[in-house]
């Protein structure tokens, strides 16, 4: 095989815990000449492992694991998430927080071949438009009958507002017709964080944590705004800040400068 033809395909990982469910997705990936299976795990240790060696492009990642589920995988994995991921799982009640957890698409077991194309076709298309169009730097914001942009270095947090993102910039505020998963996944990840199902932060802007009187976190930014950290995505927060967690129940966790001083 060409250089040229192996780099075009889509690397894919199969993550599940029953082999079964493992031989029939990748006997239906099989069928596309574009994909590329690079692995298959059996569990959620497995394939935090895998995907940090191998970086697949889409991951078909099952929910109900034992010792570590998918949504564990997700959090784990920080900055190194991968760029599509498609949730398969037996139970439907996990649909709402596998989007909110960024997932392309949620697969309902058992699924038929259409279904399963379906899914397929929709992140072969994602990864495709991730290739082709450079990283934006500025959103387009429509509003009032005109359109203004928006620079994502001068964002300092975004949050859900029902079917719109809200972007704070300074004193001022835009709504955004896209889901905050859409968005998250067309940040740099390296800038942007996820710290609630309804909040990501310019890791820039972040000045330090705090423990709020109702037991969770806070995030404080530079501007003094507070934001509520969840504490799914706790640990992801602080290993991307490079601290651990603060100690002091009523004491500020202060974020070192990139020069050493706090």
């Amino acid at each position: 095989m060409r250089a040229e033809e192996r780099s075009s395909k889509i690397r894919t990982l199969i993550v599940d815990d029953e082999p079964l469910a493992r031989s029939n997705i990748s006997v239906l990936l099989r069928l596309d000449p574009g994909v590329e299976i690079v692995s298959e795990c059996g569990s959620g240790a497995e394939a935090l492992a895998e995907i940090r060696r191998a970086k697949p492009d889409l991951v078909f990642l099952d929910v109900q694991m034992p010792e570590c589920d998918g949504f564990d995988v997700l959090e784990m994995l920080g900055k190194d998430l991968p760029p599509v991921v498609v949730f398969v799982t037996a139970y439907d009640q996990h649909a709402l927080r596998a989007f909110e957890a960024g997932a392309l698409d949620y697969l309902l077991k058992p699924f038929d071949n259409s279904r399963f194309a379906l899914a397929l076709g929709r992140a072969k298309d994602r990864i495709a438009n991730d290739r082709n169009l450079p990283r934006t730097e500025r959103l387009a914001v429509k509003s009032a009958g005109r359109i203004s942009f928006v620079k994502i270095s001068e964002i300092d947090w975004i949050e859900a507002a029902d079917y719109y993102a809200c972007l704070h910039v300074g004193t001022k505020t835009h709504l955004l017709r896209r889901s905050l998963a859409e968005l998250e996944g067309e940040l740099d990840s390296t800038v942007f964080c996820r710290i609630h199902r309804s909040t990501i932060v310019n890791l820039d802007r972040v000045e330090g944590l705090r423990l709020s009187v109702d037991g969770d976190y806070e995030v404080l930014l530079q501007n003094t705004t507070r934001l509520r950290l969840s504490r799914r995505y706790r640990k992801q927060l602080q290993s991307r800040l490079g601290v651990r967690s603060p100690n002091s129940p009523d004491a500020t966790s202060v974020i070192p400068s990139k020069d050493g001083s706090t």
